[in-house]
């Protein structure tokens, strides 16, 4: 058996353990990356990118049946199922030599192909080789959970790890799951010509502030989107090319093909964590707020940590173990400043507290701006009038904002950077944005924040009226 020494030891090759790995190679420290399944992780090849690829074709499509209100005459899209998930290939190769194990090893690192496990609290197996490290970071990421629903297991389905395999469109998508993926892809297949119905066990984007949540199950309805909400799944049968979900209020629903996307699972159980002294928890690895495990020497990033899984916040993790394990600094993480977005059409994002999370918290301190798409000149000119931006406030600082809306997602970043920034609302409202542009609805969130200071204020009116009568 081959032995290494090294100073920091990474498991896991997706988002979060390549930018340790990168980092920390590049600043001279000696690196050993273990990855068993393909470099990239689930977001370059499973998740983030496949999906917004397929969004994209989605999107392209239905732009062909609703040119209408543009004075263009709309058409029936011809879609190639098989074509448009070659696109979503193309993609992923596209991307992939940022990712490859060629371009970390030409950075320094050392990449073994095979899945780790500690025998110690410092050491690693991983086939015939054992790695001692000074430190070592856990990063490997999730898994799609599947239900023990009753006969789930001996009937054919799909989740997000195996969809991308599929070249023939399926005729009527079922869809296990309300969250994000499932309505995501509810969207995206039933634009690409597919009968799709989601069935949830309580209520779909149920994370999501209710009124951003309603605005977008109401266009995926309209779309054709069948979405069955409060409807736990009593029994799963059928086979290839007919599934059949029976609820326990006794509905039967078939389709061709079933996608399950009812949540994700922290990948822990090759580690033998045991052996290293490590505690879980359970939705993962317990941390503290320096992303450290009960044994001090082993980090944890990404969805391993049992926390949000967004591959945005695995990246944000790994900057703060590096600071930690190079740098010897008392780097903390926060979640607050943590943005999340959910890519149907309109998007949903979100950043620090919801409405009701904020009331909960802050009471009678909290007020609430808000501005929306409609009095945007540049969603009228697009006609995605559709949409808010929904800002609360505590004493002139943003504790959270929503926003539901074309690219929502683009949008929540400034409020991300006020948040973490700890930013007035009148640093917001004091920007300058380009007109006309929908990052206006952000100062204009913000400056809805001071209008009724400024406008319905007596005070204001007698000051004004005194300066007038002062003035040459």
């Amino acid at each position: 058996m081959e032995r290494i020494t090294t100073d920091i030891l990474v498991i896991g090759a997706g988002s979060g353990g390549l930018s340790v790995a990168a980092g920390a190679a590049q600043m001279g420290a000696r690196v050993v990356l273990l990855e068993g399944g393909e470099m990239g992780g689930d977001c370059l090849n499973y998740g983030c990118v496949p999906s917004k690829a397929l969004i994209a074709s989605a999107k392209a499509a239905h732009a062909q049946a609703g040119a209408a209100p543009y004075g263009i005459a709309p058409v029936t899209p011809q879609v190639d199922y098989a074509a448009a998930m070659e696109h979503v290939r193309g993609v992923i190769a596209a991307i992939a030599p940022v990712d490859s194990q060629e371009r970390f090893e030409g950075l320094g690192v050392r990449v073994i192909r095979d899945w780790g496990r500690f025998v110690s609290d410092r050491e690693v197996e991983a086939g015939e080789t054992r790695i001692r490290a000074r430190r070592i970071v856990i990063a490997t990421g999730s898994s799609p959970l599947v239900p023990g629903v009753p006969g789930l297991d001996g009937v054919p389905y799909l989740t997000n790890e195996t969809l991308w395999s599929l070249r023939e469109r399926p005729g009527h998508l079922l869809i296990l799951g309300g969250g994000p993926i499932g309505m995501e892809m509810a969207q995206a297949h039933r634009r690409l010509g597919c009968e799709v119905t989601v069935i949830e066990g309580a209520r779909a984007l149920g994370r999501e502030d209710p009124e951003a949540a309603v605005l977008v199950l109401a266009r995926l309805r309209q779309e054709g989107v069948r979405i069955e909400e409060g409807a736990r799944v009593s029994q799963v049968s059928g086979g290839a090319g007919e599934v059949t979900i029976e609820t326990e209020g006794g509905e039967r629903i078939t389709g061709t093909h079933l996608l399950v996307a009812a949540g994700r699972r922290s990948n822990t159980e090759r580690l033998n964590l045991e052996a290293a002294g490590i505690e879980t928890s359970r939705t993962g690895i317990k941390v503290d707020d320096r992303l450290r495990s009960s044994n001090r020497r082993v980090h944890v990033i990404g969805d391993a940590a049992g926390g949000a899984q967004f591959t945005h916040l695995a990246g944000y993790h790994a900057g703060i173990v590096i600071r930690s394990m190079l740098f010897g600094l008392p780097a903390r993480a926060g979640t607050a400043h943590i943005p999340r977005a959910t890519y149907t059409d309109p998007e949903i994002a979100q950043v620090g507290l919801t409405e009701d999370e904020a009331r909960e918290r802050h009471g009678d301190r909290l007020e609430i701006a808000r501005s929306d798409y409609g009095h945007n000149d540049r969603a009228q000119a697009d006609r995605e009038t559709a949409g808010f931006i929904k800002v609360m406030a505590v004493r002139g600082r943003p504790v959270g904002v929503t926003i539901a809306g074309h690219q929502a997602g683009e949008h929540i970043a400034i409020w991300s950077l006020a948040i973490s920034a700890k930013l007035k609302l009148s640093h917001v409202s004091g920007m300058v944005a380009p007109y006309p542009t929908y990052s206006e609805l952000g100062k204009r969130a913000a400056g809805a924040y001071f209008s009724p200071k400024l406008f319905d204020n007596r005070n204001v009116k007698r000051v004004v009226r005194a300066v007038q009568r002062l003035l040459p």
